[in-house]
Parts: structure tokens; sequence; C-alpha cells
């Protein structure tokens, strides 16, 4: 169909896009209707009929075999390369864990991670006595500065190398290709945060030549909270141990054996999915790539996301954070005068802008999504020529709607 009619079907099944203007799926995305109405029939039939039937199980075991064929289609490689998870985190955590850690190790990881990516190198660093390096990558937009200062904080000892895809601060895209081939020639194991990328931006997973690539379901994935995924290599799979018991409490049941130790990615699943969330993880991650299409959602919300960046740059007062010729759909930027706090609560209040804070850079940030329109990106930029113009003193005041029968 047309462009403009495609935009519009598409905006039709994001019921949250009425709410204003949606520039924060880099925390959460707008979740499909279809997926709602899966979560809500699985949710209901449990209400109605109960959840202890032996048939649910085997449901169960479809559905998430639904997720991971999903997943694997997105991030276009083999189904059984993936485990499904409950957030970037906890495949970080996974990652982190299946090391045969010994005391003296060393971990490396750069200056601008997400606390779901450092929190899990921190706790195996104070379980097993190890070394932290920490690379400071700048804002990450210049790429050989990125690989030569991880590159210098790769000794001996370093068994793990650790980074985002996508910076959550700043935007930047990293070379994790490159900064996996340096790990290997060190004979480390490399893991990547792509909350960030995936479902953003085209992430081939077989061509980047890490070992763990982690992933959110609920920001560019559309999927509902609590749902995620791990891609595991091949070659991980021979070497990584769960870091759990997994599936064996299914052997202690005496349920198949097949259970008790799967031979693919599978074995670092733990327990306990919620069936509706799975469900709604599944169809979103469907619906995107069979009703969207992935090449449209890439294209299209980075071509926006461009044009946004550039739109504010041209803005006097407002500075952009994010590396212009490193970035993906995430957009973060200043403006003179103002706190970023200060500043998003006004863009909120004018003109209904959802966006969120970079509390370590005082900044704001932006996620532009395949979603969302030339018109509201402008409409925005306006609000915030607006504010750049004032200080927060001098801003004029917002009109008000006055209310027939109100006192003064």
């Amino acid at each position: 169909m047309p462009d403009a009619e495609k935009l519009a079907a598409v905006r039709e099944a994001l019921p949250a896009l009425g709410a204003g203007i949606y520039l924060n799926t880099g925390l959460a995305g707008p979740l499909p209707a279809e997926a709602a109405a899966a979560m809500d029939e699985l949710a209901g039939w449990q209400v109605r009929t109960g959840r202890a039937h032996p048939d649910d199980y085997p449901a169960l075991l479809d559905r998430l075999g639904e997720a991971r064929a999903g997943i694997a289609a997105i991030l276009a490689t083999d189904v059984g390369s993936i485990a499904l998870t409950r957030a970037t985190t906890e495949g970080m955590n996974i990652a982190a864990w299946s090391i045969d850690w010994q005391p003296g190790d060393g971990i490396v990881t750069t200056s601008q991670e997400h606390a779901g990516c450092l929190g899990p190198l921190i706790a195996v660093r104070d379980r097993f006595g190890l070394e932290l390096d920490i690379a400071d990558i700048g804002d990450g937009g210049d790429d050989d500065r990125t690989v030569a200062a991880i590159a210098a904080a790769i000794r001996p000892q370093t068994r793990l190398v650790a980074l985002s895809h996508v910076l959550w601060t700043t935007g930047a895209r990293l070379p994790i290709a490159r900064v996996a081939a340096l790990a290997h020639e060190h004979g480390a194991v490399v893991a990547i945060d792509g909350a960030q990328a995936v479902g953003a931006v085209p992430v081939g997973v077989d061509e980047i030549g890490a070992d763990f690539y982690a992933l959110s379901g609920q920001k560019w994935l559309l999927g509902p909270e609590g749902t995620g995924a791990l891609w595991v290599a091949p070659h991980a799979l021979e070497r990584a141990r769960p870091s759990h018991a997994g599936w064996f409490g299914f052997e202690r049941l005496g349920l198949d054996a097949d259970f008790a130790w799967q031979p693919d990615a599978r074995r670092f699943e733990t327990s306990g999915f919620y069936p509706p969330a799975v469900a709604g993880f599944a169809r979103s991650c469907g619906w995107l790539s069979m009703y969207v299409g992935l090449a449209w959602i890439h294209d299209r919300g980075m071509a926006l996301a461009s044009a946004a960046a550039d739109r504010l740059a041209t803005i006097p007062g407002v500075a952009v954070l994010t590396p212009r010729d490193a970035m993906a759909t995430l957009i973060t930027f200043r403006i003179a005068g103002w706190p970023a706090e200060r500043a998003l609560d006004e863009l909120g209040a004018r003109v209904f802008a959802i966006a969120r804070i970079i509390a370590p850079l005082d900044a704001i940030r932006i996620s532009v999504g395949f979603f969302n329109t030339a018109a509201e990106i402008e409409r925005f930029a306006a609000a915030v020529e607006l504010l750049a113009a004032h200080t927060p003193d001098s801003l004029p005041p917002r009109s008000r709607l006055a209310m027939l029968g109100q006192a003064d």
C-alpha cells in the first residue's frame, strides 16, 4: 500500500500513539492492539477455566516456541540459538555467569554502559574476585577511539568483554563487530547489550562475531514488560555453562529427560514464564516482521531519526549530544539554560511529548520510531525552539482553557 496509507494503518494498530507524541520507545514501546488482544484472550481463559489443566503446559511450550521463532526471524538466525528471558539484564547476567571464573580474571566494559549491563559485571566481580576495567570511549561516536580504548583495557587475564550495541546515553552505535574480533584475538568472550538496537536497526547476529547478544521485548519489539531473549552463538554453546538448575527440575519430576538438558540455547532458560506475556511477545514480533515489515521499519525509523537530529541541531541554544555519523534512533540533546527535567516537563505539558531524561548527562533523550510522523517531529522541535529562545523564568505562560462556571 502507499506509504501514507500504510503509516495510517500502523498507527491505528498502536492505540497509545493517541496519548501524545510517543518518543520513549527506548524505555517501553507502544503495545500493538493485536498483541494486547492475544494477552487478554489468554488471561481471560485462565480466569474462566483455571491454570491447572494438563493441556496448559504443552500449550505453553508451543507459545515459547512461537516466541523463539519470532525473535529468530528478526535476528536472521537459527531458532536453536535463542533462549527466552525476562529482560536484557537477565540475558547479560546469563552471559556473565556462564564463564568458569577464577580469581584475578578480568572483565572489560565501557564508560557508557547501562545498569543492565554493568550490574551483572559488578556481581560476578564481587563474587569471584575479578578485575573490572572501564574503557573511556567518550560519546561513542568515534569508532577508532572506541576500539583503541577497549584494546588498551584488555589484559592477558581478560575473560569477558561486555558492551552495548547502541548506547542508552548518547545513542551512539558502537563498532561491535570490530570489538568482537579484537576480544576474540585475546581469547575473551563477548557479550552485547542489544536493548536499544533490536527492532530499531538491522541486526544480523551471526555476522557480528559475538558470543552472547541480549535484548529486551518491551522496547523496540513493542512486546509486554517482563520479556526478552538471549542469542547464544553455536560455538559458545560448546563451552558456556548455565548458572542455574534450569530444566533439571523437570527430571526430578519424572518428566521427559529431553526437558532436563536442552541441546541448544534453551538450556539457559529458567521456568516460570507468564503465558499471556509470552503470547503477547510472540504476537508483537510476528506483527512487526510479517504485517509491518522489518525493512520498512528500519528504513523509516532511521530516516526519521536522522531528520529529527538535523532539525534539532539547527535550533540556536540546542546541543545535540548524539554523534550524527554513528546514530541509530535515539537522540540526546540539551537546551541551554534549562535543566533537563524542567524542560521535559514543559515539553510534555505543551505538546504532550512522551520522552525521558538521561540524568548523568542532564539531557533529554527522544526515541524516534517508525510509527512517528514528520508532523509530530516538527511539533516537538517547534516546542524545543520555543524553550531555547527563553529561560525558565522568561518563558511565556501556557494558554489555559477557561472553564464555564468556574470562579476566578
